[in-house]
């Protein structure tokens, strides 16, 4: 293990780098030009996560300002950094650049076989997953999607029964649960509160890990389980957990959001206890009750 790493980029990889260096005994820098780490995720998630890395011992730089260069130095690799007219630096023995990723699809002349890309280089593709070229399908990474492990096998299965079969099924409403296996985790589905305000009515339940027997039990109280849901047809539109199990648990908000459970359905989902399972199901009770007593 290199004895510190400097990891430029706190979206999902970045973070997840940083947590793992970190449990391997780097002394991890994690840097975010951004305002905060995670700006994809819920802001409460984000903000949990930076809380929780820096008790850990990662140093969280946020709002970082703008990388000038980066440089050799004696311990391995130096960034030069500038924010509010103020240089800063910062040394490791490696750094790990995470600031996003482009298709690796340059070698595989896709322009001879009539199959056009967008200026990163993926696969543009209708809702059939057709290519530009007929009788060619794309799925996974290359189509530049959400670029995760179930969503690639749900294209694929797609893309292969339209190629074969010769239907023209087209890719159904995205419910993509989505994590990190950070410590500790984080996860969300759906839609963030933020964005459910730009067009609905919303309630919001919340209840954090540490009021919850199991992960008091097991000594991770570090977490909370957020539902939000529409106040008019109350359909719940997204869900957000951070702390032990969270991705486990994005699963089952995930069949919650795709069957279009509301938000009281779920509330009465007898979930087994103690579970970490309780925080959706509390989750989801706070919200409810909102609905019927809005002042509670």
């Amino acid at each position: 293990m290199p004895d510190s790493l400097l990891v430029i980029g706190a979206g999902a990889t970045g973070v997840q780098v940083a947590s793992i260096f970190n449990a391997f005994g780097s002394q991890v820098t994690l840097f975010e030009a951004a305002p905060r780490i995670l700006m994809s995720e819920e802001e409460q998630v984000a903000a949990a996560m930076s809380t929780a890395l820096q008790a850990s011992g990662v140093s969280v730089l946020e709002d970082a300002g703008t990388i000038e260069r980066i440089e050799a130095s004696p311990a391995g690799v130096r960034l030069v950094q500038s924010r509010s007219g103020e240089k800063a630096r910062v040394d490791a023995t490696l750094a790990v650049v995470a600031v996003g990723w482009v298709a690796n699809t340059h070698d595989l002349d896709l322009a001879a076989a009539g199959v056009e890309t967008d200026p990163r280089g993926y696969i543009a593709v209708d809702s059939q997953l057709r290519t530009t070229a007929p009788g060619v399908y794309a799925a996974g990474d290359v189509t530049g999607h959400l670029m995760v492990v179930q969503e690639a096998a749900r294209e694929a299965y797609l893309a292969a029964t339209n190629a074969t079969v010769g239907t023209a099924d087209a890719l159904p409403a995205e419910v993509s649960p989505l994590g990190s296996f950070t410590d500790p985790e984080y996860a969300s589905v759906g839609l963030t509160e933020a964005a459910v305000r730009e067009a609905h009515d919303v309630v919001v339940g919340a209840e954090g890990f540490d009021s919850l027997p199991r992960p008091i039990i097991d000594g991770r109280p570090t977490g909370l389980c957020k539902v939000v849901a529409d106040r008019d047809n109350h359909a719940i539109l997204g869900c957000h957990i951070v702390g032990e199990r969270a991705v486990e648990l994005a699963q089952l908000a995930a069949v919650a959001v795709a069957s279009d459970m509301t938000v009281e359905q779920l509330a009465l989902v007898p979930f087994s206890f103690p579970t970490y399972a309780n925080a959706l199901g509390r989750a989801a009770v706070r919200a409810a009750r909102q609905l019927v007593a809005p002042d509670d």
